[in-house]
């Protein structure tokens, strides 16, 4: 029994080619259908924000419990923590709704057993596509943080604090959230398209490496404070400017990117490290462990970056080697498609935040 927490050519050649030309007009109507519902994916995937469960022993055997639920759009998803029930509910929990989340606080008795050794699972989460953090700090200086995630929705509470599992957790959220963050992947995509040479490549994921780590860590330690909303705009239009920057570059002009891809990726960096601390404070740091769970996030996102980026290369390395000719103008379709998804994107998020005319 536990507690639930209530919460010009020859003709050969010419149909050569045309045929050439017809096996891959499939696979470029399937590619478009893909980044037409980008934008629709890229909005769902906001709207299912991390949970957090946070439970603090205030006095020997008391303790306060927070539970951050995500909502989706006016609905509160369906996911409760189920706690050992050496736990009593004392009260009723107070209940506060915030920008895509609930949260309730209650306090707990403890009937004099130990916590050590009890499992805690959040039921409904195998079922659902979010993660909760779990914080748990007892009065003698003990702390246990891990994340849960729909495969693995329970934790028993060691004996021992790991700061292993806090940096595995951590890392492995920040591969999670850039391989699932559609804009900043676009972006990194744009800039392979512009920039020319391993040296420049180089440089530019340097420079992009470096800025988004330094607003990460600026604004993760409090110390620089910047509305997500027009930071998420910035990053969108970024990806349009790259799109141009593409399109620039086919036509034989030499734009800023070509010309200076490191200071490009750098000033745009900047806003996409402000995003990325965005994403971290919805699911929430363990005050203890600030540095290493910071740094193990943004290791996990540079993996996950580097692992795109290979991906992407070996990928234009198979396409180079394929003997297929793509139809006349068939390149405009990749930076059309990038710019139009994140035209998309800027006016969707630059309206969720300026006031509209009465």
């Amino acid at each position: 029994m536990m507690t639930v927490l209530h919460v010009g050519a020859s003709s050969a050649a010419i149909r050569s080619g045309t045929k050439k030309q017809s096996r891959l007009k499939p696979l470029l109507r399937a590619f478009m259908a893909v980044l037409l519902l980008l934008p629709l994916q890229h909005a769902n995937a906001h709207e299912i924000r991390p949970g957090l469960l946070d439970i603090k022993e205030r006095d020997t055997g008391w303790f306060d419990i927070t539970w951050k639920v995500p909502v989706r759009g006016e609905k509160v998803l369906p996911v409760l923590p189920i706690l050992p029930d050496s736990l009593e509910l004392l009260g009723s929990p107070t209940v506060q709704d915030i920008p895509g989340a609930q949260i309730q606080h209650a306090t707990y008795k403890s009937n004099g057993e130990p916590l050590t050794g009890k499992t805690i699972v959040i039921d409904g989460l195998s079922a659902l596509q979010t993660d909760v953090l779990l914080a748990i700090e007892f009065n003698d200086g003990v702390r246990h943080s891990t994340i849960l995630r729909p495969g693995s929705p329970r934790f028993t509470i060691p004996l021992k604090a790991s700061k292993w599992d806090v940096a595995v957790s951590y890392w492995r959220m920040g591969v999670v959230h850039i391989l699932e963050g559609i804009d900043h992947l676009l972006f990194v995509l744009a800039l392979l398209l512009i920039v020319s040479g391993i040296g420049s490549l180089v440089k530019a994921v340097t420079a992009l490496t470096v800025a988004h780590s330094i607003t990460l860590a600026l604004a993760t330690l409090g110390m620089v404070h910047v509305s997500p909303k027009p930071t998420e705009a910035i990053i969108a239009l970024s990806i349009v400017f790259l799109a141009t920057e593409i399109i620039h570059k086919r036509d034989g002009r030499v734009g800023l990117t070509e010309r200076f891809p490191w200071l490009i990726a750098f000033i745009f960096g900047l806003f996409h490290g402000l995003g990325f601390a965005g994403a971290l404070s919805e699911i929430g740091v363990p005050q203890h462990e600030v540095p290493l769970a910071l740094f193990t996030f943004n290791v996990g996102v540079e993996t996950g970056q580097l692992l795109f980026i290979a991906a992407v290369l070996s990928l234009i390395a198979v396409l180079r080697r394929l003997p297929l000719t793509p139809p006349q103008g068939a390149w405009r379709l990749l930076p059309y498609s990038i710019g139009g998804v994140a035209a998309f994107w800027t006016i969707d998020r630059v309206m969720s935040f300026l006031p509209l005319a009465a």
